[in-house]
This record gives structure tokens, sequence and C-alpha cells, in this order.
């Protein structure tokens, strides 16, 4: 089996599981809990939220363990809306057609329950939108723009650092949702110039369900988990030691390979993008050509149905997706494409192929392959 789809989840990486048992066995303790057992879980706890910041160049107090980037997603656009909305406010939100459902389907929340309306960017057909058209959208009362670091079915990488200029002037907080672009490009917030940023263990190699929020420390934020007031009562619940331990293990792990992991990656990935659209006719690479994910190649390919080369993939054993697994499944044309101008039609034959740090040039050259011949019984 070739594994091409990483931009769902990635393999565990062993360092990560390794750090992470004994908290699951001899650690078991709450991190609450104010006994021996419990002081024993509270460091691991303190370790991995150190580790963690000083890995982003942030303050341990800002961090906030969620159960993944869907709710650390949640916690942001509603959190810091509901923030701002606090004593009958008026406040909207800015986003984009691009954005992951936990984005989107927040935002449709808050206008549903609580009046607080959206307003959203256009793209271009690369999926890149306009840091002008934000400074025109930006209004008194707008309390948040959230736009993500990257997609993560075509793989375009947004302009933060210029899309929070613009946030910076109107004095506006802007959060990223950078699930995908972890372990792949610089993340930092101090970089990128974001007030607020979601991660996703499982996308670094580390176990599903444990994710994380940043949030700028000036930020109020209205809790949308209640109970107990863990985590300075931002997100209550007794934390998943085990789960931030591994988190920390693969952040630092992904960290410390990054550059030469994404160097290699977009060497493997370009030359996987040439060999398609030579070999594949009707193959056309979706996103921007050189503004995205050192792992992303995805694509559409006229006349054949994504779904159904997908399925003879597998059975050549090249395991691939047609965009988001959170949309698998489904008969409704990507949103994403359809933003960037794809027609319905086309927008169902979308391919996407994603590398990780164990991808290689013989991987890449044996999907190829299938994937031309696939395409040729297909259309025969």
């Amino acid at each position: 089996m070739i594994y091409l789809d990483h931009a769902a989840t990635t393999p565990p990486r062993p360092e990560a599981l390794r750090a992470m048992w004994p908290f699951l066995t001899t650690e078991f303790g709450n991190p609450s809990s104010h006994h021996e057992v419990g002081e024993a879980a509270r460091a691991g706890l303190t370790a991995a939220r150190c580790a963690i910041a000083d890995t982003l160049e942030v303050r341990p107090e800002e961090l906030i363990f969620t159960s993944g980037g869907t709710e650390a997603d949640n916690l942001a656009v509603k959190g810091i809306a509901l923030g701002a909305a606090c004593g009958g406010r008026s406040a909207r939100v800015v986003t984009t057609p691009l954005e992951h459902s936990a984005v989107s389907e927040s935002t449709a929340y808050l206008d549903r329950f609580h009046a607080i309306g959206t307003d959203r960017l256009t793209c271009d057909g690369t999926g890149l939108v306009d840091p002008e058209e934000l400074d025109a959208l930006l209004r008194p009362g707008t309390a948040l723009v959230s736009v993500q670091a990257a997609n993560n079915e075509v793989g375009t990488v947004q302009d933060l650092r210029a899309l929070s200029a613009v946030c910076r002037r109107h004095g506006v907080a802007l959060h990223t949702d950078a699930v995908q672009a972890a372990g792949q490009l610089d993340i930092r917030p101090s970089v990128l110039g974001v007030d607020a940023l979601s991660l996703s263990a499982h996308k670094l190699g580390a176990p599903r369900g444990i994710g994380l929020l940043w949030l700028r420390s000036s930020l109020p934020v209205e809790p949308v988990i209640h109970g107990g007031g863990q985590q300075r009562g931002r997100r209550s619940g007794s934390e998943d030691v085990a789960g931030a331990v591994a988190l920390a293990t693969a952040l630092v792990s992904a960290e410390s390979e990054r550059a030469s992991t994404a160097e290699r990656m977009t060497r493997l990935r370009d030359g996987f993008i040439g060999r398609v659209l030579a070999t594949v006719p009707g193959a056309r690479l979706t996103g921007h050509p050189t503004r995205r994910l050192p792992g992303n190649a995805s694509f559409t390919i006229d006349g054949v149905n994504g779904e159904t080369v997908l399925i003879e993939l597998e059975r050549r054993g090249i395991i691939c997706s047609s965009g988001s697994a959170c949309a698998a499944g489904s008969q409704d044309p990507s949103p994403v494409l359809i933003a960037m101008g794809v027609g319905e039609n086309l927008a169902r034959t979308a391919l996407r192929f994603s590398l990780g740090r164990e991808t290689t040039d013989a991987d890449l050259a044996a999907a190829a392959g299938a994937l031309a011949a696939v395409v040729e019984v297909l259309r025969s």
C-alpha cells in the first residue's frame, strides 16, 4: 500500500506513542487532584504545555488543550465573537468560502442563535484572498477575521502577514486554522501575525482526540464548554494528559525536521505534479502553482468521476482522497472548488494526493502510473 492521504491523518510517530504511554498507565492521575498521583499527571501536563509554548514562542498560559482541531476552531470563532458581543454590543465575523466546516458551521451558528453575522471574502481561481478586499469589508463592530493558513483541499497558502497588517489597522483580531500548515510551514504566531491559532495532533504524528488553541492573552473569550473551570476557565473538563504529551512530542519533532522535510516534499511534489500533467490527459492542477503546501498535489481530471478513480486506485494499492476527509462520501461538489470558479461537474472529478515525511519518489512514480492507467481504462 502507498499512503498518500496524510492531509486526512498521519501515521503516529513512535516517539509520541512512547512519551504518552506512562500517562496511560502508571501516571494515570487527574491533573486537578491534590495528591501525588494527580501531581505527577499535572507535572506531565505542565511540561507538555511549556514544550509547546517554547516551540511556538508563546506564553504557556495562552495555550488551551481541546479535543481536536474542530473544537479549537469552534472555541476561537464562537468564543472570540461572543466575548466581543458581551453586554449586547453588536459584532460581526469575516471569513472565507475556503474554510474548514468547523469554521463555517461555527459562523452559521453565531448567525442563527446570536445574530452575529458573517461577511465572506471572495477568492481568485488559485484560492488566494485579497487583503484589499478585507480592508473594504472591515467595519466598526467586526470582532474577528478567521482565515486558514493553508487550505486542506487544494493546499493554497494565504498571505497571513498581509491580512494581519489590515486587521491591525482596524483593531480586529485574526484567527487562523493552521491544522494543515503545522509541520510544513512556520506557524509561530509572531511570524504569521495572528492573534489565535488552531492545531490538531493527528496531522503531526500524534493520536486523534487532542488539539490546541493558542489565544493571545489580551483577547476575551467566552467558553463554549462549561464545567469545572479547568484551563483558566476557558475550556472546562479534565485534561487529556497523555494526549497533550503526545501532541507536544510530535510538534517538537515536526518542527525540528520542518525545514528539511518541507524542502524534500516540495521537490517530490513538483516532480509528481509534472508527471501527472504530462501523462494524464485532461488533468489540471488546482490551487496556487507555487504558494501551496509542500505536501499537497490536487487535481481535477476532465471526463472521469473522482470517487470512481479513488476506488480504482485503491484496488491498485494507492490511497488518496477526493478532498476534505470531513466531507468524504458527500455527493455535493466541493464548496472550495466552486468558490474558486471550478464548474460543478469538473469539481466532482477532484483528487488530492498528500505526501508525508516517509513518502518516496518511487511511491509517487507508482501513483502517477496507476492514475494514468485508471483514467485510460475509465475513459475507454
